[in-house]
C-alpha cells in the first residue's frame, strides 16, 4: 500500500451538513416553477451534481427556460438557509485538523458547488483557515464532476502526483471524478444519509466506505504505517539478498 502525499475532499456532505438545506430551497423553487417535485425525488436527482447541468431536465419539467435571474434567486435563498443552518458533519473539523497536520497542509477542498458557497460554508464551520489558498470549484473548471478536472487541478496546486492522492466523497458523481483523475477515493456513507448508498459507493470505484468521519485520522494513519513497514521491508529484504 503507498503512502498518500495529499487529501483532497469534497465539501458538501462530506465536510458540511448542507445538502438537506441546499436540496430543500431547490425542491420548493421546483414546485413554485411548475414541477410537482418531491423533495425525495429532488435529493435523488441532484445529489452532486450542479443545478445548470440539469437546465434540460428542469426546462422540460417546468415548460420554462433557466433563466439567471432564476439561478440569482436560487443562490440568495440557498445561501440565506445555509447561513442560518448549516453546520459541519459529525468530526469533520477536528479530522480536517488532524489530517492538514499529517500531510504538513497539504490538503484542499474541491467542489462542484461555485466558490462562493464553498467558501462560504468552510468559513462558517471553521474549516477556512485549513484550506486557505486551496478551495477549487467545478464551476471554474471546463467541466465538472463527474469529469476529473477539480481535483486534478487541486493535485497540481498542491504538486501531487493524483495517483498519490486521497479523495474523499460521498456521491457516485464525486467518486467517479476522483477515480477518473487517478485517485484513491474512500466513500463516505454514514447512516442516516439518503442518498447514493455505500454499494453504489463502490460500485463506482471507492476503495472504501467508512460512516464516521471521526474514524478518517486513524484510518490514514494506519495506511501511512503499513507503506512505512512496507518500505522498511523492501529495504531489509534487499540488505540480505
Amino acid at each position: 500500500m503507498t503512502a498518500f502525499d495529499a487529501v483532497l475532499f469534497d465539501c458538501d456532505g462530506v465536510l458540511v451538513d448542507s445538502e438537506s438545506i441546499t436540496n430543500r430551497v431547490l425542491c420548493t423553487m421546483l414546485n413554485e416553477s411548475g414541477w410537482a417535485i418531491s423533495q425525495e425525488e429532488c435529493t435523488r436527482d441532484f445529489i452532486g451534481k450542479t443545478v445548470r447541468s440539469q437546465a434540460a431536465v428542469i426546462e422540460a419539467h417546468t415548460g420554462k427556460p433557466l433563466t439567471d435571474a432564476w439561478m440569482a434567486e436560487f443562490y440568495e435563498r440557498r445561501n440565506a438557509a445555509l447561513q442560518a443552518e448549516l453546520v459541519a458533519i459529525d468530526g469533520a473539523l477536528e479530522a480536517v485538523k488532524q489530517i492538514h497536520a499529517m500531510c504538513q497542509g497539504r490538503i484542499a477542498c474541491a467542489s462542484g458547488a461555485d466558490r462562493a458557497k464553498v467558501e462560504m460554508q468552510l468559513a462558517k464551520v471553521g474549516m477556512a483557515p485549513y484550506f486557505e489558498g486551496h478551495v477549487y470549484s467545478g464551476h471554474e473548471m471546463s467541466r465538472s464532476k463527474p469529469f476529473p478536472d477539480v481535483y486534478l487541478a487541486a493535485a497540481s496546486a498542491l504538486k501531487a502526483d493524483p495517483a498519490k492522492c486521497l479523495v474523499i466523497e460521498d456521491t457516485v458523481t464525486g467518486v467517479q471524478a476522483g477515480v477518473a483523475a487517478g485517485a484513491t477515493v474512500w466513500g463516505y456513507f454514514p447512516a442516516d444519509q439518503g442518498h447514493a448508498s455505500a454499494e453504489q459507493l463502490l460500485e463506482a470505484g471507492a476503495a472504501c466506505v467508512f460512516g464516521d468521519m471521526g474514524d478518517l485520522p486513524a484510518m490514514f494513519e494506519a495506511v501511512r504505517k503499513s507503506a512505512a513497514r512496507a518500505i522498511a521491508g523492501d529495504g531489509y529484504e534487499h540488505e540480505i539478498q
